[in-house]
């Protein structure tokens, strides 16, 4: 969000985030705008309904990647783009879309962008073409950036209790694995009833009652005194972030040396250029002096790689189950919520672990778990071993729980009250480029293995020997075309290349969660 001090328009009530003298008046305090505990609850309900939508799109359409590979044959890297396109455009508009909310007010652009979101939504649903969903998905992303900082901002006004604020985000994070958690399910019955548009359709529904109970419940908070639009800093920071994925998608899909280096210089000279203009404005899009701070900065970090291990897995397993496995999307959808409730339950379970091992105790063990969900993958998956796949996961999903619980925590509290609305905004950034990163980098390395990896039979045609080369939906798709012998033969060739594939993101995550633990442990300290 902004780096200006939130404050409340109510002239009568102190501002969220701004600090008013006690008593004595000496030492300052925090003052919510809702002073019943119930509509503080309250609230916190409504702020939940952008974030389990988004859950649940994102894990319900990892489990639709069958049904529109089939519809609509997009490539490999077409593939990517479908999954990507969204938290990419996202995580590279949240600091944007949290200057806006400053300007107009958190709570009106939330309204905003929840009807937006809705109605592109629905234009998605019946996308006719692998380039239409990519832009509908892409236009999802612009106002999904709208929702996102605004609930985690909203809420850290809402909430000014230490105590209060961790439940609070507890229960926040735990909503993207609930919503996670249903996605399948949801996800699964509709893809068996109805055709892949339908999962774009649930954000209609989800959305209405954020639109009518928002207004009622939720406090309007923006910054009296906003600094002036910075487009160059929002373009440098579109162009470096949207650059680093460019690059590593361009890297796995074959493109020119020079093409990847190209577009990796100009998204690194785009992110240099971004941090020299922020420590040069008096009021930058983000505060980049707040990265000064150890623990600030190591608990983006464990925000960013734990996401990136999450939905990294998630993108592979869900693939797994029903073109290896042979599920139907609603079983597969079944056999991944032991995992995705574990998440939910180490959520909640990490305010309670603070007390005894604290918070940095919390976060590397949370990291710890990750990594060894990873390891158990790269151990003893070979084979596609389904006891190794959804026992990973579900080691990886208790990890995850406890560490981005408290890291989000730490972001909040490790800067001035005043800087709230950009670390909120900063944490999301994290979460975003976790999510995209981790199907990036681990797509991306799991497709240069399944192509390098699989042997096609002979007597295919070019296309369809393109097409079977490029992704395993391909081969799925192609082997129904030939006999069955050939068929047969094609679609066990395609799941061992899969499968080698993903021992060896499992082994390239797992290296990356055991360094970020020791990392964690070394620039976290103790609160």
């Amino acid at each position: 969000m902004s780096t200006s001090a939130p404050t409340e328009p109510r002239p009568q009530a102190p501002a969220a985030d701004a600090p008013a003298a006690d008593r004595t008046g000496n030492t300052p305090t925090m003052v919510s705008p809702i002073a019943s505990k119930r509509r503080r609850w309250a609230a916190l309900a409504v702020l939940m309904l952008p974030v389990l939508l988004v859950s649940i799109d994102n894990t319900a359409l990892s489990f639709a990647v069958p049904s529109l590979a089939r519809d609509l044959q997009p490539s490999s890297t077409q593939m990517l783009w479908i999954v990507d396109a969204y938290p990419l455009v996202l995580g590279a508009l949240l600091i944007t879309m949290g200057s806006l909310g400053d300007r107009i007010g958190r709570r009106r652009l939330l309204l905003i962008g929840a009807t937006a979101f809705a109605a592109v939504s629905a234009l998605a649903a019946f996308s006719t073409d692998a380039a239409h969903l990519i832009a509908a998905r892409a236009l999802l992303g612009v106002f999904g950036a709208t929702l996102m900082p605004a609930t985690l901002s909203l809420l850290r006004n809402i909430f000014v209790d230490d105590t209060e604020r961790r439940t609070a985000i507890a229960i926040w994070a735990s909503g993207f694995s609930g919503g996670a958690a249903l996605g399948p399910i949801v996800g699964g019955w509709l893809l068996e009833h109805f055709e892949w548009g339908s999962v774009f359709l649930m954000a209609v529904p989800m959305l209405v009652p954020l639109l009518i109970l928002g207004p009622v419940l939720l406090p309007e908070s923006k910054d009296p005194h906003p600094g002036p639009v910075d487009p160059i800093g929002i373009l440098l920071s579109v162009l470096a972030l949207g650059g680093v994925v460019l690059a590593i998608k361009s890297l796995g899909s074959g493109e020119p040396l020079g093409v990847v280096v190209l577009v990796a210089v100009v998204a690194i000279a785009s992110g240099w250029m971004f941090v020299r203009r922020m420590l040069t404005r008096e009021t930058p899009l983000l505060d980049v002096r707040m990265f000064r701070s150890p623990v600030f900065s190591g608990a983006l970090a464990a925000n960013l790689v734990a996401m990136f291990a999450f939905v990294g897995y998630l993108y592979f397993i869900s693939q797994h189950l029903q073109f290896v496995a042979g599920y139907a999307p609603m079983k597969a959808g079944w056999m991944l919520v032991p995992g995705l409730v574990t998440t939910i339950v180490c959520s909640l379970l990490a305010v309670r672990l603070v007390r005894p091992l604290g918070t940095r105790g919390v976060v590397v063990v949370g990291l710890a778990l990750a990594a060894l969900g990873y390891l158990a993958v790269a151990a003893f998956g070979s084979g596609g071993s389904l006891l190794a796949l959804l026992g990973g996961f579900v080691i990886l999903s208790a990890g995850v729980g406890l560490s981005e619980t408290i890291s989000n925590d730490l972001v909040m509290s490790a800067v001035p009250p005043e800087k709230a609305g950009a670390a909120s905004a900063t944490s999301e950034t994290a979460y975003e480029v976790g999510a995209v990163l981790g199907i990036a980098v681990l797509g991306t390395l799991l497709n240069v293995a399944y192509r390098t990896g699989i042997d096609l039979p002979g007597g295919l045609t070019d296309v369809q020997a393109a097409q079977a080369g490029d992704t395993l939906a391909g081969a799925y798709e192609v082997a129904g075309q030939l006999p069955a012998a050939a068929g047969d033969a094609l679609m066990a060739s395609a799941a061992h290349a899969f499968d080698g594939g993903v021992l060896v993101i499992a082994g390239v995550a797992s290296v990356l969660m055991v360094i970020m633990t020791f990392v964690s442990a070394k620039v976290l300290r103790q609160r």
